[in-house]
């Protein structure tokens, strides 16, 4: 990408995000990506021999091929916020094919969705484009909603459609949290068996959470606590909404935390923020990909831009970005994709 487009893109928040210097966590502590992640990472690690071809299927397909980065492109909105809502933008998408499409053209370096979006194409595609099956959700047709992600499916079945990867969402916070850390720590577990990624949404849920008219649903401090957590049972890839504040143990008045936290591991700069996340992916040795967030058209790409610098400045691995790139014509999806590809390949975009 050109620097001026970049520039452009990135507007008033460009000399913030492009030449900041993290003063927080060093970033000589990160381990940082790239193109020998999965040799200098995950080799030394009890992931066999399986999991290693996996990981580097997905770390060696699409425009970021071999650069320690990921593209990702998710579609389970059909599920999660229903398929009306997700699909009635751009129609096409119903039919699961499209989906794989989109990733293939956007140089995604894998695709993820349902066991049915996946399966009904699996014969076509498993072989073309690393398959990640969402293997949970919250199915939000239960009336009152509740905050509950329910199995939809066998981590068998996505092997057995030649999956790279199984992902999977655990509510952190919620009442039936520790439910879905069982049963998800269980199928990581049995994935890894059978030589296959892991990659997790560490979601924050409870209505307790907001106070005082703020929203500490993706505090740093208790998203990074939910990515330390999400680590702990051997997720490969984290996967966390981009940090938006600090200080929801301190403003809510529950948990551990320390005050240090606040005064020398954070600051109010988003790339700082973003980089205590990466730190609770145990340094990043576990990768944190930051989620691209809803479609809110005209913006979709300066924003999609700003959050890949961030994350990438911050020590992060990518972006899974779903409905700015689904949500739209096709070509304009792919050239999306590519345009937050494009940060990842720019040499001139480092580590703060």
């Amino acid at each position: 990408m050109a620097k001026q487009h970049l520039t452009e893109l990135l507007g008033a928040e460009a000399e913030s995000l492009l030449n900041h210097t993290c003063t927080t966590i060093d970033k000589k502590s990160i381990h940082l990506p790239g193109k020998d992640f999965v040799d200098r990472i995950f080799k030394e690690s009890d992931r066999n021999i399986q999991v290693l071809r996996s990981l580097q299927s997905i770390y060696g397909s699409g425009r970021l091929a071999n650069t320690g980065y990921v593209s990702i492109l998710p579609v389970d909105q059909g599920i999660e916020h229903s398929a009306g809502a997700s699909f009635a933008p751009n129609p096409i998408y119903f039919d699961p094919e499209n989906i794989v499409k989109l990733a293939i053209e956007g140089g995604c370096n894998a695709v993820a969705s349902t066991f049915g979006v996946l399966a009904a194409v699996g014969r076509k595609y498993a072989h073309k484009i690393p398959f990640v099956v969402k293997i949970n959700h919250n199915e939000l047709l239960t009336y009152p909603n509740k905050f509950d992600q329910i199995m939809f499916g066998k981590v068998e079945d996505a092997w057995n459609m030649g999956a790279a990867a199984v992902g999977a969402t655990i509510y952190f916070g919620a009442p039936e949290s520790n439910q879905q850390i069982i049963e998800v720590a269980q199928a990581f577990d049995r994935a890894h068996e059978l030589g296959m990624a892991t990659i997790l949404w560490c979601y924050i849920r409870n209505n307790g959470f907001k106070k005082d008219g703020v929203d500490y649903h993706t505090s740093t401090d208790l998203t990074g606590q939910a990515n330390h957590l999400g680590v702990t049972i051997k997720a490969d890839i984290i996967k966390q909404k981009l940090p938006t504040n600090n200080g929801g143990y301190t403003a809510i008045n529950f948990g551990k935390t320390h005050p240090k936290v606040y005064s020398e591991l954070t600051s109010n700069h988003p790339i700082d923020l973003c980089r205590y996340q990466v730190a609770n992916c145990f340094m990043g040795r576990i990768g944190l990909i930051n989620s691209g967030g809803e479609s809110k058209g005209a913006s979709d790409m300066a924003e999609a831009v700003a959050t890949a610098v961030v994350n990438k400045r911050a020590g992060g691995q990518g972006l899974i970005s779903g409905r700015k790139a689904f949500q739209r014509p096709m070509k304009e999806g792919v050239a999306l994709l590519n345009v937050i590809q494009d940060v990842y390949l720019d040499k001139s975009i480092t580590i703060a």
